[in-house]
């Protein structure tokens, strides 16, 4: 008997088989094999139709109309013919809605006429992979019609939504449903850091020695008060750079940096009493495991991952064993797990750090849901960082070293602290005051508890004491300490704008308000990235200025849809639909006709009125400067008058926050030489302007404003060896005549000469000849281009290029990998296989679990997509029956299509029923 099972990935399936018979057979769907189809997919005589516009039919239902990615063909068919010789079919894809709808779409896909068993698991392992096929299910249709009310709510807002971007701000944007509410958050806190006014404040920092004669020990202390009022810190002021109101918070003194000197040199001499010492005992509770939101976060803090990069990796390390699912909200520990935590803790720490209970743990962010465990090592004893050390990659080992630390700190004792404040006073006269107080604390761990194994990281905040607390010697109530050097010491401060968003802290944000699931933030964050939103300035989201007017758009016309509450709300009622609380069909015609208490997404676009596409992609800089969005970029502009407005780019490297009023006069004034004109072209009398674009500086003709629109004004890019600020008009006139004929060799071919994405060059027909400088476009003679031809190309010749960064070892092909720079880009090989580097990823950032990633991605695409042969031409068919043939196969595939890629409501409920009973 032959049991076919079922996974996403090759990984997965690998590892799986490794814990099965030989009567299983393990193949992988290479993750979905249909979604829904593009609008322009659809059968001629359905683009017409109610399907026509979303590939879903809005007015009945709600019926989505799915294909089979073209790419997955060659994958279906392997797992058909497979099938056939199979009694039985596992479908073994993940425990949540995106698996459930994934192994739902290969049952209606497949067809099968065997058993069908649904088989799921936490973590491959050979405990529970024979636990999972022992408590096999059906599938949970609540689950998939929760799966696809989220796609189906996804193409509504992006085809409704997206339109209206283009027509305001720029071709080519895109809107998504939590995307540009994640896209709100960086631009709201740039919004406030561009408010933002700094204010400036002085404190005094002093050197003491105290305690035992003999055994006296240094510590540090603030002037906390003068005159019994508080000396101000940067959390008395405000973003508009005031003080807090005293009615909100007590009266402060803010000292400047005369007062601050004044009483540091008073206090270099002065006798300071201690006048109270105070000791707080308290305990400190591990943080519970790891969710995906949490391990997404500490991998940012403290691995310095981005959410992408730390889901891939731990991906690969549950696919391969090592942990449980990744993607879970849970922080609940199964009894097993529990206990393989309490022993290696007793084993490796001693029986006191082991608490008398287990711990238990609730989940209390918004929304909570999945009922998975949390991420934890995977197994009922659980394998130590060194154990597995041979096994992984360098960037595997520290994430799973991260979940083993967090698995079992939480299972340990509670860390004992003694944190001890001392208050200092003495008699000054400087600067008006009279008396000053002295505040110093310090922090004693006397049992380490889990801080032994595992401390939470921390987001950075504007507040941070940079100082920190210090070691304190014993001091008594009277104590008097004195000022050693370097004694006092008057130091300035100024405050700090709130900080941007980091991977970290976004997904906190995210899942605070109960936007999105943990599952969804990585691919959320990736996509704002990706679609140009927000830029990165090290692990900090910088907004675009396309961001802002994006934003700008949804917010002054559509509202609702990037309101925090109503995108959380929407959450909630996708999780009522997978629990079977709410209708799938009753929800969406909620959200896109609408009801009692919302217009509804199709109502609401068709009625947007006019929108001012100049106002929304303009942004007042101040003193009569804005910035704009244009077609190629942002810039500023200074309107003077009846003249015509000074103009400048704004460069890509300088974010919002720092385009000030001054920045922007500095720009305009450099961009004086920008748009200057050189004279006017002697045959065309056309005006020659030498200017600066987004992609450098650059010489074009003006054309008149009476020019038919389809006229293009020729432009040439200056060279590197050229100024902006002193090109001719000679010189632009040459380049205006790029790209040059150079003339034709003996059989007749032209040659030109062209300036390309990677330098100068000579093209022939379809060959081409790299030239060495750029002033050789304008010299070149025929004699030596024909010279050049006449040899062979110089590709491969040069010395290869040292790797731009060293990976291990390839886990498929045992080779090493390296990165590479290439012709169009930067690539990871292991000698045989190349792949390109994705838009997010990162010359800089790329870790060896992408490398290895990008090459079996790779592989797959081969394997499903190999080079196709040249076909051999055959005599054409007669035409009659080629009319007969072609009509019959459009007729086929056309009631073919409707019956395999459609499908009803209720008819997905009856076909699952009677497969799954089957079984």
């Amino acid at each position: 008997m032959t049991k076919l099972v079922i996974v996403e990935s090759p990984a997965k399936a690998r590892t799986i088989g490794v814990y099965l018979g030989p009567e299983y057979v393990v193949e992988a769907s290479v993750g979905h094999i249909r979604d829904l189809a593009e609008p322009r997919e659809l059968p001629a005589d359905m683009k017409k139709g109610p399907y026509g516009r979303f590939a879903v039919n809005t007015e009945d239902g709600f019926d989505p109309y799915y294909l089979v990615d073209p790419s997955k063909k060659k994958k279906v068919s392997e797992l058909k013919a497979l099938l056939k010789d199979a009694d039985e079919l596992y479908l073994a894809t993940d425990e949540d809605r995106e698996g459930e709808a994934i192994a739902w779409h290969l049952l209606q896909v497949l067809k099968p006429k065997v058993p069908v068993k649904r088989m799921v698991f936490h973590e491959i392992t050979k405990e529970a992979i024979e636990r999972a096929l022992e408590n096999t299910r059906e599938i949970d249709t609540q689950l998939v019609d929760a799966q696809e009310s989220r796609r189906i709510l996804d193409r509504l807002y992006g085809y409704e939504v997206s339109p209206v971007l283009w027509r305001k701000i720029n071709q080519g944007l895109s809107a998504g449903r939590v995307q540009s509410v994640a896209t709100r958050l960086v631009v709201e806190r740039e919004r406030e850091r561009m408010a933002f006014v700094p204010a400036g404040y002085w404190g005094v920092r002093v050197k003491l020695s105290g305690g035992d004669e003999g055994a006296r020990e240094t510590f540090k202390a603030r002037l906390a008060t003068v005159d019994a009022r508080p000396v101000a810190q940067g959390k008395d002021f405000g973003d508009d750079g005031k003080l807090i109101p005293a009615a909100v918070r007590k009266d402060v003194a803010v000292l400047d940096e005369d007062s601050a000197t004044a009483l540091a040199n008073a206090l270099q001499d002065a006798a300071i009493g201690v006048t109270n010492v105070e000791s707080k005992p308290s305990k400190r509770r591990p943080s519970p495991p790891f969710t995906t939101s949490t391990l997404q976060q500490e991998a940012s803090r403290k691995l310095g991952m981005n959410s992408r990069q730390a889901m891939s990796v731990a991906q690969q390390l549950y696919e391969n064993g090592f942990i449980t699912y990744m993607r879970t909200d849970s922080v609940d520990l199964s009894k097993e797990a529990i206990s393989a935590a309490r022993a290696q803790v007793k084993d490796r720490y001693g029986a006191d750090h082991v608490p008398d209970k287990p711990r238990m743990y609730s989940k209390k962010a918004k929304g909570a849901q999945e009922a998975h465990e949390a991420v934890r090592p995977a197994g009922d004893t659980f394998r130590t960082p060194d154990q597995v050390r041979g096994s992984l990659n360098s960037a595997q080992y520290k994430l799973y070293e991260l979940i083993w630390k967090r698995t079992l700190a939480s299972q340990m004792s509670d860390a004992s602290l003694l944190t001890v404040s001392v208050q200092m006073s003495t008699e000054v006269n400087a600067a008006g005051f009279t008396k000053v107080g002295l505040a110093a604390s310090g922090t004693v761990v006397t049992f380490p508890g889990f801080l032994a194994v595992y401390e939470e990281g921390k987001d950075s905040s504007r507040h941070d004491d940079k100082d920190g607390e210090s070691r304190l010697p014993d001091l008594s109530e009277g104590d008097v300490v004195d000022v050693v050097e370097p004694g006092a010491v008057a130091e300035g401060h100024e405050t700090t704008p709130p900080p941007r968003y980091t991977d970290a802290s976004l997904v906190r944000k995210l899942e605070e308000l109960g936007i999105g699931r943990p599952s969804t933030y990585a691919s959320t964050i990736s996509v704002i990235t990706d679609r140009g939103y927000v830029e990165r300035r090290g692990q900090a989201m910088i907004p675009t200025w396309t961001a802002f007017s994006v934003i700008r758009l949804l917010e002054e016309n559509l509202p609702g849809y990037v309101d925090y509450d109503f995108t959380a709300q929407m959450e909630g009622e996708l999780d009522s639909i997978a629990s079977g609380k709410a209708d799938r069909v009753a929800y969406l015609e909620a959200f896109y006709h609408g009801d009692d208490t919302h217009k509804g997404l199709q109502h609401e676009v068709e009625n947007l009125g006019e929108i001012d596409a100049r106002a929304l992609n303009t942004v007042d800089i101040g003193e009569g400067i804005v910035l704009r969005v244009g077609k190629y970029g942002p810039y500023v502009e200074l309107q003077q008058g009846d003249e015509d407005p000074l103009r400048a780019n704004v460069p890509d490297e300088l974010s919002p926050d720092e385009l000030t009023v001054e920045k922007a006069k500095e720009l305009l004034e450099k961009g004086k030489d920008d748009g200057r004109v050189l004279g006017n072209h002697p045959e065309t009398g056309l005006e020659i302007v030498a200017k600066s674009g987004r992609f450098g500086p650059y010489v074009m003709e003006v054309l008149p404003e009476d020019a038919p629109k389809t006229a293009k004004a020729r432009t040439a890019s200056i060279f590197k060896s050229m100024s902006l600020s002193t090109i001719t008009l000679e010189q632009a006139l040459e380049l205006l005549t790029l790209p040059r004929v150079v003339g034709k060799d003996a059989e007749g071919v032209e040659i030109t000469a062209q300036s390309g994405r990677f330098g100068p060059y000579l093209k022939k027909g379809t060959d081409s000849r790299s030239l060495e400088t750029e002033e050789q476009l304008l010299t070149v003679t025929l004699e030596e281009a024909e010279e050049l031809f006449s040899k062979p190309k110089a590709r491969g010749r040069a010395a290869a290029a040292a790797p731009l960064k060293e990976f291990g070892e390839d886990p498929v092909s045992k080779k090493p990998v390296v990165l590479k720079n290439g012709r169009f880009g930067p690539y990871v090989t292991d000698g045989e296989l190349n792949a390109s580097l994705r838009v997010a990823d990162s010359v800089e950032t790329i870790t060896d679990a992408r490398a290895y990633e990008l090459l079996e991605l790779r592989r797959e695409y081969l394997k499903n997509n190999p080079p196709k042969k040249k076909a051999t031409r055959k005599a054409p068919a007669k035409k009659a029956a080629t009319k007969k043939t072609a009509a019959t196969a459009k007729k086929t595939t056309t009631a073919a299509a409707k019956k395999t890629t459609t499908r009803k409501p209720a008819a997905k409920k009856t076909a699952t029923t009677s497969t799954t009973t089957a079984s």
